[in-house]
């Protein structure tokens, strides 16, 4: 199970694979269910976990920032 597939959350790299595998889905009806579109689906995992490593990278540094402006603020009082 993947997160919300939405394009608007994602990066066009993962867009693009988003849009392979449900192409792959829709050509093949019944073959999906026998592993015909896994290395898509093998591709798509890979950008999903690379795009939420960004975001949490992206959280610690705001968070960090964050706990510096409280400190300064209970330093200055």
């Amino acid at each position: 199970m993947h997160t919300d597939l939405s394009p608007h959350l994602h990066t066009s790299e993962c867009n693009q694979l988003i849009e392979q595998l449900n192409n792959c889905h829709s050509e093949n009806k019944f073959s999906k269910f026998l592993g015909v579109c896994n290395d898509i689906d093998s591709q798509l995992v890979k950008c999903l976990n690379r795009e939420r490593q960004a975001r949490a990278a992206a959280n610690r540094v705001k968070a960090a920032e964050r706990q510096a402006r409280i400190r300064e603020r209970l330093v200055s009082s």
